[in-house]
């Protein structure tokens, strides 16, 4: 059974009140796994925070506050992704598994690839 901390502890807290707190919280986690990914892959390919903002065309502190895990655009991380030379998949899942007419679960997900 895992630790519970002073977050979890906090965050339940809010989920008495707002039941989607948890949702928000488990998208935002993604998200900067995605940016914390990308960084490390930034920084194996021997490439500075400028160079890859001037690739993008924005500065470096955009580049920055999106390695940070700041909420940004989807456009944003597909011009992060191309200046890296990656390909980024996006995929589409029910937040919960659904019921079928015989009750059973499936958790359908719909893929599509994104060239960035």
């Amino acid at each position: 059974m895992a630790v519970r901390d002073d977050l979890d502890q906090l965050i339940g807290e809010f989920e008495r009140t707002d039941p989607d707190v948890r949702a928000r919280v488990d998208a935002a986690l993604e998200r900067r796994v995605l940016a914390r990914d990308l960084a490390a892959r930034r920084r194996a390919a021997g490439l500075t925070q400028v160079v890859l903002a001037r690739r993008m065309g924005t500065s470096q502190a955009q580049v920055t506050r999106f390695e940070s895990g700041a909420d940004t655009r989807m456009s944003t991380v597909g011009r992060y992704a191309a200046a890296l030379g990656v390909k980024l998949d996006w995929t589409i899942t029910p937040a919960r598994p659904t019921r079928t007419s015989r009750g059973t679960r499936r958790t359908p997900a719909t893929r599509t690839g994104v060239t960035a």
